[in-house]
């Protein structure tokens, strides 16, 4: 098992509430139970959650601040102004970029852009950045998920003459830059009922409003609807990659996305999907873009590539776009052999300097740890520890700052703890439950103690142990490939709507696991109940095959039930989550 003990926390069920609305909605008990379960009990709630029509998406000029900018974009195209589109260097953000590129493009604009190296110039809207791009000609600049917290670099880009148009989807600070526009979903002063939107979200609205505007009417015209048609694949895997939740507009977004990866992608996404064998399956789903396609993109970010990742999302030449996608595909191997060194460098560390089980958070510093890659160690030990970490990779050679990725656990807001340790960091941003900071290595310790502090007053001791939400008790002879075709009307899953997580009780090996994948991280077995047995797999937790080889007695089993579709042949798997000894009675 893992460090932690994890509590399995089983919701109440109401036998009346289930088959009312089963009847009304017209839907199967298990899905009556599943939505019940997710609050989701109303007719009207239902059919919002299930019915995801792109008709169901609000106008994009209702998106704060859209109008201006959209009628700023448009006139600079038509003027033809040199148009930059500033990007940040990971899924949503290449996304994003490489969908108003192709935006501007089609409209006839003239059209580059700039994505930051992650490794060079970090995050955000950059001051030599922009004077460059000024200097070369570009008149406005066209920012996509970053620059909301842009106050300094708004006022260069205004003495260097810049047209700064900001579209972000961050947090807010007190102060608003100055630019010629900003779009955002939660603007101060505006009322958009939906502040979910990630970066490539928001520039598909920009798009959409741009397109609008060229047909002159909400009606685009064929071309333009066919351009939209493929933006919704890029906008749907910056908001699966960027973890905003999955409902409301991003469901929308998302669902048809998907299916324009299907049947219509990008050529470079063509390329990507063929490199990666996902062009194999007959649909493809969350879960495909969140652990297959994103990473790719964010691995070419994360070791100072991303230009090539937006060059690889905005060609039209297919043979470019197949050795792009080759090499990103090689970039995301490089990428993961770098993150099994530090993770196994970093769990060293924790287990020999601190104590992960009682510490209220981690703060590690290592030399040499990959600048790009310890968001990702940092979530692997957050999961593991169900602890806030803080990863900082420091560089005693250049005499830089240490540049550090943390990721929440226990329901901390990331941004509001390192706020409040901010005397200690030379600069921080992003979200509650993931940030980035740069910091002196000579103010680490000081750091980690107030840090700790910091997360000790917030977290409660019940929310330091993982917690496991078993949406419903569910023997495997029940999950029959109709039943789990029922609960795919669910789909998409991600954050926000996770994939049902179901139990069942008295469950046997049917044969000794074995690991798979590369560096056998993962787990494979099959598991029996009752005369039913089913492949089970269990990624990133190849120890398991350790823990369970010789285990003989029955196991509670906690599982999500998937749909495999391997050539064509559809078959129930689990995807295991947790396993404890059988409890009794």
């Amino acid at each position: 098992m893992d460090d932690t003990s994890k509590r399995w926390r089983f919701p109440q069920h109401d036998p009346d509430r289930i088959a009312a609305l089963e009847t009304r909605a017209s839907i199967s008990p298990i899905l009556a139970q599943l939505l019940i379960g997710r609050g989701i009990a109303s007719l009207d709630q239902v059919r919002a959650f299930l019915d995801m029509k792109l008709t169901n998406l609000r106008e994009p000029d209702l998106l704060p601040g859209l109008p201006e900018a959209a009628d700023r974009i448009l006139a600079a195209i038509r003027a033809r102004r040199r148009i930059m589109v500033y990007g940040d260097y990971d899924a949503d953000g290449m996304t994003a970029t490489a969908l108003l590129v192709n935006c501007v493009r089609l409209l006839g604009g003239d059209v580059g852009s700039h994505v930051p190296n992650r490794l060079d110039e970090g995050y955000g809207l950059n001051d030599d950045a922009l004077r460059t791009l000024a200097r070369d000609g570009a008149s406005l600049v066209i920012s996509v998920d970053c620059g909301i917290t842009s106050v300094q670099q708004a006022e260069t880009a205004r003495d260097a003459g810049l047209e700064l148009i900001i579209t972000d989807h961050h947090e807010l600070a007190e102060e608003l830059p100055r630019a010629a526009a900003i779009v955002h979903p939660r603007l101060p002063g505006s009322r958009y009922p939906f502040g979910g939107l990630c970066g490539a979200g928001v520039a598909f609205k920009l798009a959409w409003a741009l397109c609008q505007r060229a047909s002159s009417s909400q009606k685009v015209s064929p071309h333009m609807r066919d351009y939209l048609l493929a933006a919704l694949g890029l906008a749907a895997i910056g908001t699966i990659a960027d973890v905003v939740p999955l409902l409301d507009e991003n469901r929308i977004l998302v669902h048809h996305g998907l299916a324009s990866l299907s049947q219509t992608p990008l050529v470079g996404l063509a390329a990507l999907l063929a490199v990666t064998q996902l062009s194999e399956r007959s649909r493809l789903t969350s879960e495909d873009m969140g652990f297959t396609l994103a990473p790719r993109l964010n691995a070419a970010g994360r070791l100072g590539q991303a230009a090539l990742g937006v060059e690889l999302l905005t060609t039209q030449d297919a043979e470019r776009a197949t050795t792009l996608a080759q090499y990103i595909d090689r970039l995301n191997g490089n990428r993961e052999t770098l993150e099994r060194s530090i993770f196994l460098a970093a769990n060293k560390v924790a287990r020999e300097e601190f104590d992960p089980p009682h510490d209220p958070a981690l703060v590690l510093a290592g030399v040499g740890w990959h600048a790009g890659v310890i968001g990702i160690v940092a979530g692997r030990l957050a999961e593991k520890y169900h602890r806030p970490v803080v990863m900082i990779s420091l560089d005693p050679v250049s005499g830089r700052p240490g540049v550090g990725s943390a990721r929440s656990a226990g329901g901390l807001d990331l941004h509001q703890a390192l706020s409040a340790c901010r005397d200690h960091l030379v600069s921080f941003g992003g979200h509650a439950a993931a940030a980035g900071l740069r910091i002196d290595a000579a103010r680490v310790d000081a750091f980690r103690a107030d840090f700790c502090e910091f997360v000790a007053s917030e977290v409660c001791d019940a929310n330091r142990v993982a917690e496991i939400r078993i949406d419903a008790e569910a023997p495997l002879s029940q999950l029959t490939l109709r039943t789990v075709e029922q609960i795919e009307q669910m789909a998409p899953f991600g954050a926000g709507n996770p994939r049902p997580v179901l139990c069942a009780s008295g469950v046997e090996l049917a044969e000794p696991p074995k690991r798979m994948g590369g560096g056998e991280r993962h787990f494979s077995g099959r598991v029996s109940q009752h005369g039913v047995t089913l492949r089970s797999v269990a990624f990133g937790q190849g120890e398991w095959v350790d823990a369970l080889g010789d285990h003989a007695a029955p196991l509670d089993i906690a599982y999500r039930p998937v749909i495999n579709d391997f050539r064509g042949r559809r078959s129930v798997e689990l995807h295991l989550v947790d396993w404890r000894r059988a409890v009794a009675g």
